[in-house]
């Protein structure tokens, strides 16, 4: 029997991460580590989530798939995708900025790592005063621009720069230049996909008291040199009534804001639904069984539920694939 399945948060620990997934969060992450990913669902090889709740706790999300396939993914996800979970769910703790980065698409990933790409959308969780993100280019930047400003490093001046709060939303597309500032709470939905260019680290040191690696031969293929877009996916929440973020091929993802009860029809979706919770306390019930959620918690709800009731008071990202 299938059910709301909430599993064992995956730790990772990151030069930049801090311990505020615990004190902001309610995680508990290890101590005096710095702790800058929390990931809640992952079907990445060698990180596949682990079920923490009810009969099925123990088992990981590889062996649900193969049992229970359709009933538990969609039936047209698992024709896709197989075993393969194709989302990938994270909690971020930038205590200090990340690295610029980017992330090959589909073509390229498979290509090269044999795996799909990493196109993702943030959701501000809470921000620091004068917190930013780092997202595309700031004008028309043609590939020599960019490996003049790499070698020289000023390639931080062509990034643009968005100053943000909580509730902001931004859409990467797999190619986009980006980094992550520092002082951000952030929920991560992307792509089943670990696959990282990072291309500069603002001339930080690691562990090693070395720099760390980059990758820039590997990253300048991977890039988009077309015209800057409109990261900016923001949409405010609404009363008891899911709000569209953003609906890309890899993921939908919705806002909803939730003082009472609010009955979710998902007859004809055929995808598993994903719910991340970031504030307040509440229950996710559905026919063959509930569980509860408060902040920083996320549970995953089988496609074969045709109707979810929310009840309580707070707000939730809902995640699924149309």
């Amino acid at each position: 029997m299938l059910y709301p399945l909430k599993f064992k948060p995956l730790y990772k620990e990151r030069i930049w991460g801090g311990q505020r997934l615990a004190s902001a969060m309610g995680k508990k992450v290890p101590e005096g580590v710095k702790i800058g990913e929390s990931w809640e669902i992952s079907g990445v090889e060698g990180d596949v989530s682990v079920v923490a709740n009810g009969c099925l706790k123990g088992n990981d999300l590889q062996e649900l798939i193969e049992v229970y396939m359709g009933d538990l993914v969609g039936e047209k996800i698992y024709d896709r995708y197989g075993l393969e979970f194709p989302v990938l769910i994270k909690l971020i703790d930038a205590e200090d900025v990340l690295s610029i980065q980017v992330h090959p698409d589909d073509r390229l990933a498979e290509e090269r790592h044999h795996s799909y790409g990493k196109t993702e959308m943030w959701y501000v969780i809470a921000a620091e005063p004068g917190a930013s993100l780092y997202v595309g280019f700031n004008r028309q930047v043609t590939r020599q621009e960019y490996l003049d400003a790499v070698a020289a490093g000023t390639l931080p001046s062509l990034l643009n720069k968005v100053e943000v709060k909580a509730g902001d939303a931004y859409f990467i597309p797999a190619g986009t230049v980006h980094a992550i500032g520092k002082g951000l709470l952030i929920a991560e939905i992307q792509q089943t996909s670990d696959i990282t260019y990072r291309v500069d680290d603002w001339g930080r040191v690691g562990a090693d008291g070395k720099p760390r690696e980059l990758h820039t031969e590997l990253a300048v293929d991977a890039i988009d040199f077309g015209a800057p877009q409109n990261y900016d996916v923001t949409s405010a929440p609404v009363l008891n009534t899911p709000v569209q973020i953003k609906e890309c091929p890899y993921f939908t993802t919705n806002v909803i804001q939730i003082h009472g009860m609010v009955e979710r029809d998902f007859t004809r979706l055929d995808s598993f639904v994903i719910y991340i919770c970031l504030g307040g306390e509440l229950q996710v019930r559905g026919a063959e069984g509930s569980t509860s959620l408060v902040r920083g918690e996320t549970t995953l709800v089988p496609a074969e539920e045709e109707e979810i009731v929310l009840e309580g008071q707070g707000t939730v990202l809902e995640v699924y694939i149309c």
